[in-house]
């Protein structure tokens, strides 16, 4: 009886309405009308109540990981595995408010040993992980005065990742690549006595653990041994709340994260191990291949799954980061920077002295805050916006710097990172200088000195 729809109790009232009139007016032929009313919804349950029909249901997305403003299609499949056909089936998938609204489908009768498929298209312009299902199956009479829901289980899940824009190669100073170890590669080949340990890392062979040097130093050490050796490179992605400025897919943050991504899936697709490394000390690594193939699809999906959920952060510092790079930071690193105060550029500072090739991306953040924001919205008290002086530092530390504000193109800004990371030819991005640096600067061009190039990003 709880099945009963609007109609099927309004005939039931009417019905029970009819009789009570009846007898009060003493109509016998309005009772047959009563009887009428009130038996039709009861007759719906029952042929309700009788049906054993048995369903099973599939659903299929395409591509199961999407990017943020592009759409997905969803496959669903009812297959009737009963032996009688089916009546009026009606589906409903349940879907998150921001992929749109809810599918619904009327399948009219399915044959036995029969399935229909149906689909549908959902789409986001928000990162994340977004549940599909379960499906509601619903089941009505002719009348529809009796609707029953019955829910599948299964359900499955659609990855909306950061936007991925193809990055052209480039050439970087420090780059490395070769055989061996660590850059110096001081692996002695004379016998056991003479092996070189160094410390446990994560992902170390157990199979190469030196149980002599383990008890000489009291901590898990592995012996160095020629092998080819990977490029490694580090992506660190500023999340710090204090660091962003706008709303949604607009805002400074969401720039950062699909540059992360870009540039991620740049270095594997280059051979690189890239590891991604939040400011709060959160780390995911995958390794690269020639081409995304294999093992480098596995680790760009797990790449963009992470990005995918990232979320800003309540953090103040990157001293996280920098005792994450202190256990190994060398090789290229590429950090995605927000607002900075005069802490974060000493932190900067520090990270470098451990690496062999740094750039650093500088959002200007509240160039998002007026260009994404409505006219009336007031920004958000926080650092002062990044200016010459910050990216004079940190180029005097050692970084190559790239300043970046609301609206230009990460594959322009990657282009120029392989001539300002050539000594001699920096030159801050002209969107970035206020008028008071660019006059500040010498008239003749600086000279151009030969550096020695190898490896390719």
């Amino acid at each position: 009886m709880r099945g009963l729809t609007t109609r099927g109790r309004s005939f039931l009232a009417a019905g029970i309405t009819a009789a009570l009139c009846s007898y009060l007016l003493g109509q016998p032929a309005l009772l047959k009308i009563a009887l009428l009313l009130a038996a039709l919804p009861l007759v719906s349950v029952l042929m309700l109540m009788r049906t054993r029909y048995r369903v099973a249901s599939g659903r299929r997305l395409t591509p199961s990981r999407t990017p943020a403003g592009q759409e997905a299609r969803v496959h669903l499949r009812v297959d009737n595995v009963s032996r009688v056909p089916t009546g009026l089936l009606m589906l409903e998938d349940k879907v998150p408010y921001v992929l749109g609204p809810r599918p619904r489908f009327v399948l009219d009768r399915v044959e036995p040993r029969g399935h229909r498929e149906v689909s549908y298209r959902v789409r986001s312009d928000l990162r994340g992980r977004y549940p599909l299902g379960p499906l509601q199956l619903r089941l009505g009479d002719p009348f529809g005065l009796c609707e029953l829901t019955r829910s599948f289980t299964a359900a499955d899940t659609l990855t909306v990742v950061p936007q991925v824009q193809r990055l052209a190669p480039v050439r970087l100073t420090g780059e490395w690549t070769g055989y061996g170890d660590s850059h110096s590669r001081a692996v002695a080949l004379a016998g056991e006595d003479d092996v070189v340990p160094r410390e446990y890392r994560h992902g170390d062979d157990l199979r190469r653990v030196h149980w002599r040097s383990t008890a000489k130093y009291g901590e898990l050490m592995v012996r160095r041994e020629e092998q080819p050796l990977r490029s490694r490179a580090t992506v660190l992605l500023d999340t710090r709340s204090a660091g962003h400025r706008g709303n949604g897919p607009a805002s400074s943050f969401e720039w950062a994260v699909s540059a992360a991504a870009s540039i991620s899936l740049h270095l594997l697709e280059r051979g690189y191990a890239v590891r991604l490394l939040t400011d709060t000390g959160d780390a995911v690594t995958g390794a690269g291949g020639s081409g995304l193939g294999g093992a480098s699809e596995e680790a760009a999906g797990l790449l963009l799954d992470t990005l995918a959920m990232v979320q800003l952060s309540e953090g103040q510092g990157l001293a996280p980061a920098e005792e994450v790079l202190r256990l190994g930071g060398e090789g290229l690193v590429v950090a995605l920077l927000g607002s900075l105060e005069d802490e974060q550029l000493a932190e900067l500072s520090r990270l470098r002295r451990r690496t062999a090739t740094a750039v650093a991306v500088l959002l200007d953040s509240p160039s998002w805050t007026l260009r994404g924001l409505a006219a009336d919205a007031v920004a958000p008290a926080g650092p002062a916006p990044a200016g010459s002086d910050q990216v004079r530092l940190l180029h005097e530390a050692g970084w190559t710097v790239l300043a970046a504000r609301s609206g230009d193109s990460l594959p322009d800004l990657w282009q120029r990172a392989g001539r300002s990371s050539v000594p001699g030819s920096y030159q801050p991005a002209e969107s970035f200088r206020p008028e008071s640096f660019r006059k500040a600067q010498p008239s003749q061009q600086p000279s151009q000195q030969p550096s020695q190039e190898r490896g390719l990003a």
